[in-house]
């Protein structure tokens, strides 16, 4: 079953696109209250929000259901409402990430930074255009920040205080570990790095738990949990299952950085590479041809990992060099460990059984990207 049935089960995803609608109308609205200027900033946060699989949504939604959740309550709606605040704060994070990142695409189209930088050059405006973009851009991230803080406190308005507090806790707590995230991510790109190929796993590996793994699918899962009224020692089981999953989502990301197709991705073939992310798969590759004595295979990977002017040709041949190493099984294999310590988790859940199929069918969707 591929992940777009998955997440219209029961209109989960119709009815969060219809709440981030209302949203980005009254964005809209109080952007023309300030100045027609504005207006380019709702248009960068509907391009945003319209891309997307929902997955974090989704996950927030069935492991309520899991927990006893009834569809058509009342309370499914708050659940809802509370999904599309997630998908608010991942539009924040996208947005600040292309910026770190010197992406040029977000799911097929220019990232957000890239439009505001051209619309500078086409008007002839003063100043730098790739400065005046990626200043647009960050606060476009900061707006969306505000945007779901907002849908959020409006989601419980209606909850009891220790219901609101509870799931408040979780929420923060994601997004601080995001934010956190994110600067370990910058570090790892700026710490020297080919010397100690365990060690930059070993980093990579905490940047992956701390940037996304937590935030995909941990945090969604536990959010959903804890609204449904779970115990501490059943959002932390929950906890238990989100975690491997989530760092697995996030490998098969790294491997689709490097292999996937473009058509799928949203972003140009070995577009990770131009970027020079250090993931565990580069780390991997490094370690590998370094052991069987191909020390040309290592060099040719620390000095073009990250350069921006490789051609296509020279992507495909690093890409190639990486995949002759082996290390592309090795994480298959990661994922593969992961993913089956994730889903004996979910087994092992006392939920109902709804609930853990569609968990279960959800978490093989994520991980191997049936789209």
């Amino acid at each position: 079953m591929s992940a777009t049935p998955l997440v219209d089960a029961e209109n989960v995803r119709s009815r969060v696109d219809a709440v981030l609608a209302t949203h980005v109308e009254a964005l809209r609205e109080r952007l023309a209250g300030i100045s027609p200027d504005a207006a380019p900033l709702g248009d960068a946060v509907e391009q945003m929000l319209s891309g997307g699989k929902r997955l974090r949504a989704a996950f927030c939604y069935w492991a309520w259901r899991a927990h006893g959740g009834e569809d058509g309550s009342p309370a499914a709606e708050m659940v809802v409402r509370v999904g599309a605040a997630l998908e608010l704060f991942q539009a924040a994070a996208l947005f600040h990430d292309d910026v770190m990142d010197d992406s040029d695409t977000r799911r097929g189209l220019p990232a957000a930074h890239r439009v505001f930088a051209a619309r500078h050059e086409s008007e002839g405006w003063a100043g730098g255009a790739r400065r005046f973009g990626d200043s647009a851009a960050i606060l476009l991230g900061d707006l969306a920040l505000v945007l779901s803080e907002e849908a959020f406190a409006a989601a419980l308005a209606a909850e009891g205080p220790d219901l609101a507090a509870r799931a408040r806790a979780v929420f923060d707590v994601m997004r601080a570990e995001v934010t956190i995230g994110q600067y370990l991510d910058v570090l790892a790109q700026a710490l020297p790095w080919g010397e100690d190929p365990a060690a930059d796993e070993a980093r990579a590996r905490e940047v992956v738990r701390a940037k996304s793994a937590r935030y995909s699918v941990e945090h969604p899962l536990a959010l959903g949990a804890t609204l449904a009224g779970a115990e501490p020692a059943e959002v932390a089981a929950v906890r238990a299952v989100g975690l491997p999953l989530g760092e697995a989502f996030q490998l098969r990301d790294d491997l689709l950085g490097v292999f996937g197709d473009p058509s799928a991705t949203g972003k140009p073939a070995g577009d990770d590479l131009l970027e020079g992310k250090r993931t565990v798969l580069v780390a991997r590759a490094v370690a590998r041809a370094r052991a069987s004595g191909d020390d040309a295979t290592a060099q040719l990977v620390l000095a073009q990992l990250g350069r921006r002017d490789l051609g296509l040709d020279a992507v495909r041949d690093l890409a190639s060099a990486i995949d002759a190493t082996g290390a592309p099984k090795d994480v298959e294999e990661l994922i593969s460990a992961l993913s089956d310590q994730a889903f004996a988790g979910l087994d092992a859940l006392a939920v109902t059984e709804q609930g853990r199929e569609m968990l279960v069918a959800l978490g093989h969707a994520a991980v191997d990207r049936r789209f």
